[in-house]
């Protein structure tokens, strides 16, 4: 069936081919996706994986342990594991559906955009077409959110850190978070500054340092968190059920990396060893984040803060026109970043609600959707229809932490502006 001139259109418009909806399975398999892409440095699989790990490694690591002490210890490790299971899967789930509709739609590479609005494009039921272009805003939307919001909660870290280092204290009472916020506005400038920097080369530098410390993280949590742990047996395993979905926002917020996940597959030498990039990835990630928050909450206990090294002792803290409008931009983004920040100075709530309201769709409802719409013409629906239930009970799952997880973390987080 081919496409109409408005649906066309539609693939022109976003560097899609105006081809056919179906295609031939020889004609599917004829086509290579990956000697068409675009020549180009290209990464590895251990390059990849480091990308991967990289994407997961901001500030969820350095809050996961307060996310363990709302939670409790051994429920939240347990649980931890799980969801690094559940979000590989789904992870494993968009990159296959974006390779399906490659072949497809004979276009060499996708981004979650593409592939959200070309699902419905290529859907069996017409009355679904014409919500392609809204998909496609939603996903959108959502990324955007989910980074905007990551930087706030980097900002707020920063200037938590610093207020620790200068005043010997951290934000406990409504007085320190008066001045927690001074202290993020006060950031406003260098922040500034450091964004107009366009060149990732110059950047790269800071970012090695940056893995370098998270590593020291990791160890000095594990030392200082077993030096002042209490036994084992007192830690509660389980609290209560506003704590658990509070901690499911920041745990997804912290192994999420569906925003970059199809642009590393589409950067690699051989796409198809992308399911080794998310295993060795999430396992990689998994070790880093899993000691944080065991031996963080363990050692640190109820009072525990974020970010992480707060709880440490004190002594281990160490004191043209369009070139034009590009700036203009980056710094539009910067202080809207610095309200939000302002406002909401609360990270472990901004945490666990950017991953309950973001992540659980851009993570897990949207794959669902994307993946059931592909397969539901193809033999592919499985015995009894189990990839159904499977989309079905992945989509509750993200629906329940939406609603559930978005509640808990707001009501947490706008008790520090009221």
């Amino acid at each position: 069936m081919e496409l109409s001139e408005n649906q066309s259109k539609k693939y022109v418009d976003h560097g899609l081919p105006a081809s056919k909806y179906t295609r031939s399975k020889n004609e599917q398999n004829e086509y290579d996706f990956v000697a068409n892409r675009p020549v180009r440095k290209r990464n590895n699989l251990f390059e990849a994986v480091g990308h991967f790990v990289k994407s997961c490694l901001g500030g969820g690591i350095l809050g996961i342990h307060e996310a363990f002490m709302k939670c409790g210890l051994w429920t939240a490790l347990f649980v931890s594991i799980i969801f690094a299971i559940y979000i590989s899967y789904c992870l494993h789930m968009l990159v296959s559906a974006a390779q399906k509709l490659c072949k497809q739609l004979h276009v060499p590479e996708m981004s979650y955009p593409d592939v959200a609005e070309a699902s419905l494009e290529v859907c069996p039921f017409p009355s679904l077409r014409r919500y392609s272009k809204w998909f496609r805003y939603a996903v959108d939307l959502t990324i955007i959110i989910d980074l905007f919001g990551a930087s706030c909660v980097y900002q707020i870290m920063i200037a938590k850190t610093i207020m620790e280092v200068v005043e010997n204290r951290e934000s406990s009472n409504e007085l320190d978070l008066v001045r927690l916020r001074l202290y993020i506005l006060a950031l406003l400038i260098p922040i500034l500054i450091l964004c107009m920097i366009r060149s990732l080369k110059y950047l790269a530098p800071f970012s090695i340092i940056g893995d370098i410390f998270i590593v020291i993280c990791v160890i000095a949590t594990i030392v200082y968190g077993v030096r002042s742990a209490p036994p084992i047996s007192t830690v509660p395993g389980w609290k209560d059920a506003v704590g658990f979905f509070e901690f499911c926002g920041i745990v997804v917020f912290s192994l999420e990396a569906i925003a970059v996940i199809l642009p590393i597959e589409n950067n690699m030498k051989n796409p198809k060893e992308y399911p080794a990039v998310i295993a060795c990835g999430m396992f990689t990630v998994l070790l880093f984040l899993l000691p944080i928050g065991f031996f963080g909450y363990w050692g640190f206990g109820e009072n525990c803060v974020t970010p992480v090294t707060l709880n440490f002792p004190n002594d281990v803290h160490d004191p043209k026109k369009h070139w034009i409008w590009e700036r203009v931009y980056r710094a539009i983004f910067i202080v809207l970043i610095t309200i939000i920040s302002i406002v909401f100075p609360n990270i472990g709530n901004f945490m666990g609600l950017l991953g309950a309201f973001a992540l659980s769709n851009m993570g897990f409802i949207f794959p669902a959707i994307i993946d059931l719409v592909i397969v539901w013409e193809r033999p592919g629906l499985g015995k009894w229809r189990w990839r159904l239930w499977r989309n079905i009970a992945i989509i509750f799952v993200g629906i329940l932490l939406f609603f559930a997880g978005t509640y808990s973390n707001l009501k947490g987080l706008f008790k520090t502006i009221l």
